[in-house]
Protein backbone atom coordinates (compact mmCIF):
# COMPACT_ATOMS: atom_id res chain seq x y z
CA UNK A 1 0.00 0.00 0.00
CA UNK A 2 3.07 2.41 0.92
CA UNK A 3 4.54 1.65 -2.41
CA UNK A 4 1.25 2.53 -4.20
CA UNK A 5 1.31 5.78 -2.36
CA UNK A 6 4.34 6.70 -3.25
CA UNK A 7 3.84 5.45 -6.87
CA UNK A 8 0.75 7.96 -7.06
CA UNK A 9 2.48 10.95 -5.36
CA UNK A 10 5.67 10.32 -8.13
CA UNK A 11 3.07 10.43 -10.81
CA UNK A 12 1.86 13.34 -9.47
CA UNK A 13 5.00 15.68 -9.03
CA UNK A 14 5.85 15.18 -12.40
CA UNK A 15 2.28 15.75 -13.83
CA UNK A 16 2.89 18.81 -11.79
CA UNK A 17 5.89 19.91 -12.64
CA UNK A 18 5.88 18.57 -16.80
CA UNK A 19 4.14 21.42 -17.75
CA UNK A 20 5.32 23.29 -20.81
CA UNK A 21 4.61 26.50 -22.06
CA UNK A 22 2.96 27.45 -25.22
CA UNK A 23 6.20 27.56 -27.76
CA UNK A 24 4.55 28.23 -30.94
CA UNK A 25 4.10 31.80 -30.82
CA UNK A 26 0.97 32.41 -31.34
CA UNK A 27 1.07 36.28 -29.67
CA UNK A 28 4.66 35.97 -27.81
CA UNK A 29 6.79 36.80 -30.79
CA UNK A 30 5.02 39.51 -32.45
CA UNK A 31 3.90 41.29 -28.63
CA UNK A 32 8.33 40.86 -27.83
CA UNK A 33 9.04 41.61 -30.80
CA UNK A 34 6.41 44.67 -31.06
CA UNK A 35 7.57 46.29 -27.73
CA UNK A 36 11.60 46.09 -28.57
CA UNK A 37 11.05 47.59 -31.74
CA UNK A 38 9.08 50.13 -30.71
CA UNK A 39 11.41 50.85 -27.72
CA UNK A 40 14.75 50.59 -30.07
CA UNK A 41 13.16 52.32 -33.49
CA UNK A 42 11.27 55.39 -31.69
CA UNK A 43 14.13 55.98 -29.36
CA UNK A 44 16.68 55.97 -32.14
CA UNK A 45 14.53 58.33 -34.11
CA UNK A 46 13.99 60.63 -31.45
CA UNK A 47 17.25 61.07 -30.43
CA UNK A 48 18.14 61.04 -33.88
CA UNK A 49 16.11 64.45 -34.38
CA UNK A 50 16.99 65.76 -31.67
CA UNK A 51 20.96 65.41 -32.60
CA UNK A 52 20.11 67.92 -35.19
CA UNK A 53 19.16 70.00 -32.84
CA UNK A 54 15.47 71.02 -33.34
CA UNK A 55 12.39 72.45 -31.41
CA UNK A 56 11.31 70.70 -29.07
CA UNK A 57 7.87 70.00 -31.03
CA UNK A 58 9.29 68.59 -33.99
CA UNK A 59 10.66 65.78 -31.24
CA UNK A 60 7.57 65.23 -30.33
CA UNK A 61 5.69 65.16 -33.72
CA UNK A 62 8.78 62.63 -34.69
CA UNK A 63 8.12 60.27 -31.87
CA UNK A 64 4.16 60.12 -32.39
CA UNK A 65 4.39 59.93 -35.84
CA UNK A 66 6.90 57.14 -35.98
CA UNK A 67 4.32 55.15 -33.23
CA UNK A 68 1.56 55.63 -35.17
CA UNK A 69 3.65 54.43 -38.97
CA UNK A 70 5.12 51.95 -36.83
CA UNK A 71 2.67 50.41 -34.81
CA UNK A 72 0.40 50.14 -38.08
CA UNK A 73 3.30 48.58 -40.00
CA UNK A 74 4.07 46.38 -37.66
CA UNK A 75 0.46 44.73 -37.58
CA UNK A 76 -0.06 44.80 -41.17
CA UNK A 77 3.66 43.03 -41.61
CA UNK A 78 2.45 40.77 -39.29
CA UNK A 79 -0.76 39.46 -40.53
CA UNK A 80 0.02 39.21 -43.70
CA UNK A 81 3.55 37.06 -42.33
CA UNK A 82 1.19 34.77 -40.33
CA UNK A 83 -2.05 34.45 -42.68
CA UNK A 84 0.74 33.44 -45.90
CA UNK A 85 2.15 31.30 -43.61
CA UNK A 86 -1.33 29.81 -42.27
CA UNK A 87 -2.79 29.47 -46.02
CA UNK A 88 0.53 27.59 -46.79
CA UNK A 89 0.03 25.07 -44.31
CA UNK A 90 -3.73 24.77 -45.07
CA UNK A 91 -2.94 23.83 -48.42
CA UNK A 92 -0.35 21.26 -47.51
CA UNK A 93 -2.75 20.21 -44.94
CA UNK A 94 -5.47 19.62 -48.16
CA UNK A 95 -2.77 17.59 -50.05
CA UNK A 96 -2.34 15.29 -47.17
CA UNK A 97 -6.11 14.93 -47.08
CA UNK A 98 -6.62 14.23 -50.22
CA UNK A 99 -3.80 11.63 -50.39
CA UNK A 100 -5.51 9.91 -47.47
CA UNK A 101 -8.98 10.06 -49.58
CA UNK A 102 -7.35 8.50 -52.40
CA UNK A 103 -4.83 6.35 -51.48
CA UNK A 104 -5.19 5.32 -47.42
CA UNK A 105 -3.42 1.82 -47.55
CA UNK A 106 -0.39 3.39 -48.98
CA UNK A 107 0.00 6.47 -46.74
CA UNK A 108 -1.10 3.95 -43.50
CA UNK A 109 2.10 1.77 -44.93
CA UNK A 110 3.86 5.28 -44.89
CA UNK A 111 2.99 6.13 -41.15
CA UNK A 112 4.00 2.44 -39.95
CA UNK A 113 7.63 3.39 -41.94
CA UNK A 114 8.11 6.46 -39.94
CA UNK A 115 7.65 4.33 -36.97
CA UNK A 116 9.96 1.56 -37.61
CA UNK A 117 12.34 3.78 -38.57
CA UNK A 118 12.03 5.66 -35.12
CA UNK A 119 12.90 1.88 -33.70
CA UNK A 120 9.64 0.32 -33.18
CA UNK A 121 9.39 -3.09 -34.29
CA UNK A 122 8.09 -3.66 -37.79
CA UNK A 123 4.61 -5.55 -36.26
CA UNK A 124 3.41 -3.62 -33.53
CA UNK A 125 4.53 -0.23 -36.20
CA UNK A 126 1.98 -1.60 -38.39
CA UNK A 127 -0.61 -2.34 -36.14
CA UNK A 128 0.04 1.05 -34.33
CA UNK A 129 -0.62 2.87 -38.16
CA UNK A 130 -3.42 0.42 -38.76
CA UNK A 131 -5.10 2.01 -35.98
CA UNK A 132 -4.49 5.17 -35.78
CA UNK A 133 -5.97 5.71 -39.39
CA UNK A 134 -9.19 4.15 -38.76
CA UNK A 135 -10.28 7.87 -38.23
CA UNK A 136 -9.46 10.41 -41.08
CA UNK A 137 -9.17 13.01 -39.00
CA UNK A 138 -6.69 11.86 -36.77
CA UNK A 139 -4.97 10.15 -39.41
CA UNK A 140 -4.88 13.48 -41.10
CA UNK A 141 -2.93 14.95 -37.54
CA UNK A 142 -0.71 12.40 -37.25
CA UNK A 143 0.61 12.79 -40.79
CA UNK A 144 1.05 16.50 -40.03
CA UNK A 145 3.24 15.72 -36.74
CA UNK A 146 5.15 13.30 -38.44
CA UNK A 147 5.74 14.49 -41.83
CA UNK A 148 4.94 18.42 -41.36
CA UNK A 149 5.78 18.96 -37.95
CA UNK A 150 2.46 20.52 -37.48
CA UNK A 151 -0.29 20.81 -34.81
CA UNK A 152 -3.61 21.30 -37.30
CA UNK A 153 -5.65 22.40 -34.54
CA UNK A 154 -2.99 24.55 -32.97
CA UNK A 155 -1.97 27.24 -36.25
CA UNK A 156 -1.34 30.38 -35.31
CA UNK A 157 -4.17 33.29 -35.71
CA UNK A 158 -3.25 36.18 -38.24
CA UNK A 159 -5.47 38.49 -35.72
CA UNK A 160 -3.67 37.69 -32.70
CA UNK A 161 -0.41 38.09 -33.85
CA UNK A 162 -1.25 41.74 -35.60
CA UNK A 163 -3.61 42.80 -32.23
CA UNK A 164 -0.27 41.72 -30.36
CA UNK A 165 2.29 43.63 -32.11
CA UNK A 166 0.32 46.82 -32.25
CA UNK A 167 -0.69 47.16 -28.94
CA UNK A 168 3.37 46.16 -28.28
CA UNK A 169 4.91 48.52 -30.43
CA UNK A 170 2.66 51.33 -29.04
CA UNK A 171 3.50 50.89 -25.69
CA UNK A 172 7.23 50.43 -26.36
CA UNK A 173 6.87 53.56 -29.17
CA UNK A 174 4.73 55.69 -26.45
CA UNK A 175 7.70 55.36 -23.76
CA UNK A 176 10.43 58.19 -25.32
CA UNK A 177 7.41 60.26 -26.32
CA UNK A 178 5.70 60.29 -22.83
CA UNK A 179 8.12 62.63 -20.70
CA UNK A 180 7.77 65.01 -23.85
CA UNK A 181 4.41 65.17 -23.45
CA UNK A 182 3.90 65.36 -19.41
CA UNK A 183 6.32 68.74 -19.62
CA UNK A 184 9.76 67.31 -20.41
CA UNK A 185 11.62 70.03 -22.27
CA UNK A 186 15.29 67.84 -22.41
CA UNK A 187 15.93 64.88 -24.27
CA UNK A 188 17.28 62.87 -21.10
CA UNK A 189 14.09 62.51 -19.43
CA UNK A 190 13.19 60.81 -22.27
CA UNK A 191 15.99 58.26 -22.62
CA UNK A 192 16.14 57.24 -19.41
CA UNK A 193 12.87 55.66 -19.06
CA UNK A 194 13.74 53.87 -22.30
CA UNK A 195 16.96 52.31 -21.41
CA UNK A 196 14.98 51.48 -18.30
CA UNK A 197 12.16 49.92 -20.59
CA UNK A 198 14.46 48.19 -22.76
CA UNK A 199 15.94 46.39 -20.17
CA UNK A 200 12.51 45.60 -18.67
CA UNK A 201 11.58 43.94 -21.97
CA UNK A 202 14.70 42.10 -21.67
CA UNK A 203 14.20 40.84 -18.52
CA UNK A 204 10.49 39.54 -19.14
CA UNK A 205 11.61 37.76 -22.19
CA UNK A 206 14.60 35.81 -19.92
CA UNK A 207 11.17 34.48 -18.25
CA UNK A 208 10.44 32.13 -21.23
CA UNK A 209 13.89 31.34 -22.29
CA UNK A 210 16.95 29.90 -20.66
CA UNK A 211 18.90 33.30 -20.24
CA UNK A 212 19.18 34.87 -16.81
CA UNK A 213 17.29 38.29 -16.09
CA UNK A 214 20.39 40.11 -15.81
CA UNK A 215 22.18 39.49 -18.97
CA UNK A 216 18.83 39.10 -21.51
CA UNK A 217 18.22 43.04 -19.51
CA UNK A 218 21.62 43.79 -19.96
CA UNK A 219 22.24 43.02 -23.64
CA UNK A 220 18.69 44.53 -24.69
CA UNK A 221 19.80 47.23 -23.17
CA UNK A 222 23.24 47.56 -24.64
CA UNK A 223 21.41 47.40 -28.15
CA UNK A 224 18.89 50.02 -27.81
CA UNK A 225 21.71 52.28 -26.19
CA UNK A 226 23.83 51.73 -28.81
CA UNK A 227 21.17 52.50 -31.65
CA UNK A 228 20.49 55.97 -30.16
CA UNK A 229 23.83 57.04 -29.73
CA UNK A 230 24.50 56.27 -33.22
CA UNK A 231 21.54 57.73 -34.46
CA UNK A 232 22.22 60.64 -32.31
CA UNK A 233 25.30 61.19 -33.50
CA UNK A 234 24.49 61.50 -37.02
CA UNK A 235 21.93 63.48 -36.17
CA UNK A 236 23.96 65.96 -35.18
CA UNK A 237 26.22 65.58 -37.72
CA UNK A 238 24.07 66.07 -40.31
CA UNK A 239 22.22 69.24 -37.99
CA UNK A 240 25.83 70.77 -38.19
CA UNK A 241 26.10 70.29 -42.07
CA UNK A 242 22.90 71.62 -42.78
CA UNK A 243 22.24 74.34 -40.99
Amino acid sequence: MAIIETEAALHEAHRDNHTHRDVNGGWLRPAVFGAMDGLVSNLALMTGVAGGAVSQQTIVLSGLAGLSAGAFSMAAGEYTSVASQRELVEAELDVERRELRKHPKDEEAELAALYEARGVEPQLAKAVAEQLSRDPEVALEIHAREELGIDPGDLPSPLVAAVSSFASFGLGALLPVLPYLLGATALWPAVLPALAGLFLCGAVVAKVTARSWWFSGLRQLALGGAAAGVTYALGSLFGTAVG
